[in-house]
């Protein structure tokens, strides 16, 4: 009994692990365009480090005070914060924006054209195992392992299968 209560919560991990990579590479899949992962706790609690945000493309005009927005800073890194003030000059918009863990708002605004989008959603602390599984031991833990020990597992299960038929002939 205990035996095949580890195979189920075996299993039910490795669906886990296998769902949150092709989710992450697929992020159509949950009507977003980007599955990003956070890498700074800038926006704790409500988006903690090692969750992966899924981000979906939005016009500027469609973004409001409060959204989290995911938008490219002057270095080229992708920062998620919230839209604390919204600011429309002409046809330009702009975003003031602050991390919730943050205690003043981000120096400079940000453009509509800096803006990748808003986030949807957020997974906490499956980024960890993505980014781990873009390693070669996290290769070997999360993908060779279980498939060696699967095989292994259905190998063992036709011997045994077959020593029983002989057993009985």
């Amino acid at each position: 009994m205990a035996r095949r209560a580890a195979k189920v919560v075996l299993a039910l991990a490795l669906l886990l692990v296998v769902a949150s990579f092709v989710v992450q590479a697929f992020p159509g899949l949950v009507g977003a365009d980007y599955a990003l992962t956070v890498l700074s706790g800038s926006m704790e609690p409500a988006i903690g480090t090692g969750s992966i945000v899924f981000v979906a493309e939005t016009p500027p005009e469609q973004i409001n005070e409060n959204d989290v927005i995911t938008y490219q800073d002057d270095g080229g890194n992708l920062v998620t914060h919230r839209v604390v003030e919204k600011i429309e000059v002409l046809s330009a918009v702009r975003f003031r924006t602050k991390g919730d863990a943050n205690d003043a708002v981000d120096p400079e605004p940000v453009s509509q054209e800096d803006v990748v989008g808003t986030v949807l959603f957020s997974i906490p602390l499956i980024g960890y195992v993505v980014s781990f599984g873009n390693t070669t031991a996290g290769y070997v833990a999360l993908v060779l392992v279980p498939v060696m020990l699967f095989i292994f597992n259905e190998l063992w299960g036709l011997w045994k299968a077959g020593t029983r038929n002989e057993e009985h002939t």
